[in-house]
This record gives C-alpha cells, sequence and structure tokens, in this order.
C-alpha cells in the first residue's frame, strides 16, 4: 500500500528551499505548533520565527522559517516565508552575535530605540539557536 502524502513547498524572498511530497509536517504557527498531515482542514495562518520539520520517506528534515504565510489546502501546504534556510546551513555564531545584539538594543534604549524590530531579531536569533541545539540532540 503507498504512503498516504501531500504537496509541500517552502519558498522564501530569494528561493524555493523545499518542494515534494512529505508524510507528515510541523510548522510554527502564530497560535504555536501546527501538526499537518494529508486532509488536513483548509487553513491560512502567519508563521512565527521556528522551524518546518517534514518526514519524507520515514526521514526528517528541518528549516528555519521566520516571517511569512502558511496556506493549508486539501492535497497541498505551501510556506511563504520572509527568510527559509535549510537547518544545516544556520550559522551559529551570526545566530549568537544577533542574539548578543538584540539583548544589548533591549538593555540600552536610546532615543530612537525601535523595540518591534529589536524584539524580532530576538525572537529571530533564539528560533535559529533552539533548531541548532535542537539538531545537535
Amino acid at each position: 500500500m503507498a504512503e498516504v502524502t501531500v504537496r509541500l513547498d517552502v519558498v522564501s524572498a530569494e528561493e524555493a528551499i523545499f518542494s515534494g511530497d512529505v508524510e507528515a509536517i510541523q510548522v510554527t504557527g502564530s497560535e504555536g505548533e501546527l501538526g499537518i498531515h494529508p486532509g488536513h482542514a483548509p487553513l491560512l495562518t502567519n508563521i512565527r520565527p521556528g522551524m518546518v520539520r517534514l518526514v519524507q520517506n520515514g526521514k526528517e528534515e528541518f528549516i528555519y522559517i521566520a516571517g511569512g504565510t502558511l496556506e493549508i489546502q486539501p492535497n497541498t501546504v505551501t510556506v511563504l516565508a520572509d527568510t527559509a534556510i535549510r537547518a544545516d546551513d544556520l550559522d551559529e555564531s551570526g545566530a549568537e552575535e544577533a542574539k548578543r545584539h538584540a539583548e544589548e538594543m533591549i538593555a540600552n534604549q536610546g532615543a530612537d530605540f525601535d523595540h518591534k524590530a529589536a524584539s524580532i531579531q530576538l525572537e529571530e536569533a533564539l528560533a535559529q539557536l533552539r533548531l541548532i541545539r535542537q539538531l545537535r540532540g
């Protein structure tokens, strides 16, 4: 018997990161983690900095995502992300530096302080670091 799958497309502003049939998907949505399997109800939601975890042919793959939209249709799931990076390509030292920079901005608020930008930078850096550490086990 053939495995039941759903088509997944993960696209960033720069490039298509993944396109293929998968057995299961987990995505960081605006309200938390979403588990998506074939036959999921249609849904349109924003995505938060986090990950796409996909299972293809029984193997897991992870993609870091930040910003954008998740659309679920009966046979297709589309992630249109502002940023999408394969987990293996994440830069831990760069994420640590971005985290430090955001924390410094928040701690030393000046007249031109942009709280929203600093919060987004911190959230994205923390999401990248969580994914990197998760992959290490």
